[in-house]
């Protein structure tokens, strides 16, 4: 079988000057006999898309840059989650991890570098594909029907919308590439972010059209409710910059299309099966990024360019308190979850059901988990002192629930963007248009869980708590809410960006609280932090961008 050489990888600037790699993500849908890699010096459009197979196999590449080591295999969820402070790293993890937490990153960073390069090359994919729509639409209607045909292209159209939506909330301005016919060009410029956005509503406009619907389309495969969700979360993005009434409604208007299918959308009766293996792409689901280890981990390790066998995330390992335990949640996270001493009724159940504290059971309900303190020793002052942390562990995403410890494989999707996020988007779309009840009401459905039930925001309870009179009070009720709900889903820095909270969180909140060495080591700059970088191997390499288009402070 060929493999693609890691070593031929070609910098930005290059890589949108060839064809993209006509690798198979390894689906949970696609057969075993599929999945055979291409040689892409062999390939022309006229030559390749001569089926529904050869197709359907150029768009399965574009989904595997999703499960690379710079995205969700490996690099985003430490990302962000240590930046959002949900979670501490212990002292002798990783550099590159750390930096996120201490906020030490610069352009040179490496896996910022990965998380770039990786997003392009799921574009660029997405490029091979849309830039073929005309000679795919001529196969004839009985190798692949118009529908199959609109409904791939749907697919490539909400990927590169999902690429782009990862680049702009990250970077900001980043260069616009639609399309494979760039022979000669030596570089892309960084555009408005204004004209990413633009792209990005196009696509999944397109995509929301195209696109099946979840009861019909094989699990896996983007719908036409994930196009929908992605849809408003971006019109979201840019309302709560704009403070456009426009905005917000059309996030609303798009976010109604995904509440208003009961048939494939409802919130998990059971809030875990979200995070377990055996009940993925449930009735919660609307977008999940894929890993099953039975069809190929061998190239865990060189995860980079979406070619391969990588159908693992090394998350559950990572994270894992009986295994690697290189973070653990951070105090602010655990007690932001309600207790009988906050709301005079119940403790929120979902805290045991996201962090293992000592004492919980786990493998089938028949062993104690036992986490230890961490202790760091000051020598630097007189007399000496020890700092001791209680540490906590992540229950979600773990696979504790069936065995004793992790291995380097877990096959647990990555949720994307799941029900209760669109509920709460849209308590927070409902409060900025004014519409108190209704905000209120989403909130209150989201807590209404069969296994959460939680008392109501705007009963005597919680007005003792988070009371919900005006527009400001439900606005932080509803990022009470999201922390607790969505905590370690990869969504709270996004949130704190979004709100321009993420200063006042991180110095006031969170850095006086800080154990020591934490303390010391975090460089959090307001006037920088909300972006990061453009990787330096990309200034350095691209003709149409130079160090005076850096983002500001790196």
């Amino acid at each position: 079988m060929f493999q693609l050489n890691p070593k031929t990888m070609k910098p930005l600037k290059l890589l949108c000057m060839f064809f993209p790699w006509v690798a198979f993500s390894l689906l949970t849908s696609c057969n075993p006999e599929n999945l055979e890699l291409i040689n892409p010096n062999t390939l022309t459009p006229e030559a390749y898309f001569k089926s529904q197979l050869q197709v359907q196999r150029a768009v399965n590449a574009i989904y595997a840059e999703l499960q690379t080591r710079g995205l969700y295999q490996r690099n985003l969820f430490f990302a962000m989650d240590n930046m959002s402070y949900e979670q501490l790293m212990n002292s002798e993890a990783e550099v590159d991890k750390l930096q996120y937490s201490h906020y030490s990153f610069d352009a040179t960073h490496i896996t910022i570098g990965e998380y770039w390069k990786n997003c392009y090359q799921g574009i660029n994919r997405a490029n091979f594909v849309i830039s073929n729509e005309d000679i795919i639409n001529q196969l004839p209607e009985n190798e692949l029907s118009q529908t199959m045909k609109k409904k791939f292209i749907g697919e490539a159209r909400f990927l590169r919308a999902l690429y782009y939506f990862l680049l702009v909330t990250r970077f900001g301005d980043v260069p616009l590439i639609t399309s494979i016919n760039n022979a000669g060009v030596t570089g892309f410029p960084r555009v408005p972010k204004a004209e990413i956005w633009s792209q990005i509503e196009k696509d999944l406009e397109i995509a929301s059209a195209q696109c099946l619907s979840k009861s019909i389309e094989e699990k896996g495969r983007a719908t036409s409710g994930a196009a929908w969700a992605l849809l408003g979360k971006a019109h979201l993005f840019q309302a709560n910059e704009s403070s456009s009434q426009s905005d917000y409604t059309a996030a609303k208007n798009a976010f109604l299309q995904v509440l208003g299918d009961n048939e494939n959308y409802r919130l998990e009766d059971r809030y875990l099966n979200n995070f377990e293996e055996e009940t993925e792409h449930g009735i919660e689901s609307i977008f999940e990024v894929e890993f099953q280890p039975e069809l190929g981990t061998t190239d865990q390790w060189s995860a980079d360019d979406g070619s391969g066998y990588n159908e693992n995330t090394f998350r559950g390992m990572e994270y894992g308190v009986n295994d690697w335990f290189n973070v653990y949640p951070i105090q602010n996270m655990v007690d932001e979850f309600e207790t009988v001493a906050d709301n005079g009724i119940k403790t929120d159940p979902r805290k045991g059901y996201c962090i293992y504290s000592t004492g919980d059971l786990y493998d089938h309900n028949t062993r104690t988990i036992t986490i230890n303190d961490i202790e760091y020793y000051h020598w630097d002052t007189d007399p000496p002192w020890i700092e001791r942390i209680t540490r906590y562990g992540w229950r979600k995403y773990q696979n504790y629930y069936k065995r004793p410890h992790e291995n380097s494989a877990s096959g647990i999707n990555t949720k994307v963007i799941r029900l209760s996020d669109v509920y709460l988007m849209m308590a927070e779309v409902e409060n900025e248009l004014d519409n108190k009840d209704e905000a209120i009401t989403y909130l209150n459905d989201v807590r209404n869980r069969a296994d959460v039930m939680m008392p109501n925001y705007g009963t005597q309870a919680m007005d003792t708590v988070y009371p919900v009179s005006n527009k400001e009070q439900i606005r932080i009720a509803i990022e009470h809410e999201r922390k607790v709900e969505l905590c370690n889903e990869q969504v709270r820095f996004d949130d704190l960006v979004r709100w321009r909270r993420l200063a006042a969180f991180v110095i006031n909140d969170i850095k006086p609280f800080l154990p020591e060495y934490n303390k010391l080591n975090n460089c959090f700059d307001a006037n920088k932090h909300y972006l990061w970088p453009i990787p330096q191997a990309e200034i350095d390499q691209n003709t149409a961008i130079s160090q005076a288009d850096q983002n500001y402070g790196y």
